[in-house]
Parts: structure tokens; sequence; C-alpha cells
């Protein structure tokens, strides 16, 4: 089963980095977030990945062109016709698809652009700016015996704030947000099956709006509630944290 990563956005909400790279690039710890997923779906046998690009994509075709050199013990031989000689290869078994999906392009649009990469099967699609410890397994397994179009992966992010509990006029403690005190979003980690294609339409057709609101409205659009770590990337402060967890050891998506 392929997995469509999006990696076009313009990461304005963490200018401090993607004004040199696009968002996906970003490292935690010294590789780039979309890497840190692409090893995770790879975990649980997910290893054929198309790649949506948009803003500074060169960035990560280059990364990609040279990851196999990087990874390997390599003798290069000038004195016999600049012979190329790879000792031990150490890269993931991947196949990866890089598909330059427009500078502007909406999700929806730069989904339909890869529709060609993709046939008739069902696939897997995510966003290129975060990372969990879903079950991706159990995840396919309810899509598959659900006979929906789309399911997303639910998350209750909790809030970036923390909050009072109040009797009345008087303050009685302060806490952080628990997931509990808000809804489920859409956390990425999506199964669609093809027919998803016929409701998408040209560069400026956002995913998330028409097309998965559509399939709600029909109840073709299911559910998978992960109770688990999830973390997007969307500011300095969502990479430092990432960051921490990784250096420390801790970081739940880490599981090869």
């Amino acid at each position: 089963m392929k997995v469509i990563i999006l990696a076009g956005g313009l990461g304005t909400r963490i200018s401090e980095e993607s004004y040199l790279k696009p968002k996906p690039m970003i490292e935690i710890g010294d590789q780039p977030i979309l890497w840190h997923i692409m090893k995770y779906y790879s975990s649980f046998g997910f290893h054929d990945f198309i790649i949506c690009c948009g803003y500074k994509g060169h960035v990560i075709k280059e990364y990609f062109a040279d990851y196999y050199l990087h990874r390997s013990d390599v003798t290069f031989d000038f004195s016999d016709q600049n012979r190329v000689t790879v000792h031990q290869n150490v890269a993931e078994p991947w196949r990866v698809t890089l598909v330059d999906t427009g500078l502007m392009t909406q999700t929806g649009g730069r989904v339909k652009r890869v529709q060609k990469y993709i046939g008739d099967e069902p696939f897997m699609l995510t966003y290129g700016d975060g990372v969990g410890d879903i079950d991706l397994n159990a995840l396919l397994a309810q899509h598959q015996a659900s006979g929906k179009i789309v399911t997303l992966t639910g998350i209750q992010p909790g809030g970036r704030f923390g909050v009072l509990d109040v009797d009345g006029q008087t303050v009685t403690g302060f806490r952080e947000k628990a997931k509990e005190d808000g809804g489920w979003i859409n956390g990425g980690f999506m199964v669609l099956e093809p027919e998803v294609f016929t409701r998408l339409g040209g560069d400026s057709c956002v995913l998330e709006r028409e097309p998965l609101e559509g399939l709600a409205q029909e109840g073709w659009l299911g559910i998978y509630r992960h109770n688990g770590f999830w973390q997007c990337m969307d500011t300095q402060r969502d990479k430092t944290r990432l960051e921490e967890l990784w250096q420390n050891g801790d970081a739940p998506w880490r599981v090869w």
C-alpha cells in the first residue's frame, strides 16, 4: 500500500526555519521530520512513498538524491575513470516518488495531482509535520472492516495553555488542559479508497473542506480514535518539545 505525504506547504507558523527549507525538512535529532514519519510507516511494512512537494521542493529532492550515498560506505577511485564502489548499504528499502504538486496548491489538489501514481488501490495519507505512536495495523484493519471511503485518525491534543478551575468568582486552582477537555481533531494518518479522487477538484480544492465534509454528511468518513502520543510541528515550541523527547530517548514514535 502506498503512502502519500503532504510536504508542500509554506510552514509560515515556523518561519524561523521554514524560510530556508520546507517544514517537513526541519530536523529533529539531525534528521528531517519527514524522515521520522517515513521510518515510522516503514516499521509497519509500508515502504512505498509518494511525497507531494511544493514550497522549496528541490530541498526534498536533493535530500533523497544523496540519501543512498550518505548512508553507505563508498570508495571514489579517481584513477579508474572516476569509479565509485559502494561497500555497504544501510539505507532503508524505500521507494520514493517525489512530485511537484505546485507552490500554492491546496491539500486536496495535491492529492489529486498524484492520482496517476496511486491507480485504483487504497492508499494511506498523512501530513509531513506530525508524528505519533498510532497503531497503523489497527487503523487499517478498522478501515477495511468499516466499508468507509476514508478513515482518519482522531486525536485529542489538549490545550497549549493552562486552564483555571473556577468556582463562582474564585479561582480554585491551575492545571494543564486535559485531552478530555477538548474535542477530537484530524491528526492525519488516514486510509483512503480510490473513490475519493472523484471528490477532489483542482488545485484550489482543500481536502479537509468539501471532500471530507461531504463524506461526513453522507456517512462515509470514519474515525480511528487514538489516545496515545501525537504531536504536530506547527511552531518552534513544538519543534523544541519533539527535540527534547528525541534527545532524552523518550520519543514514542521511535519504534524502529
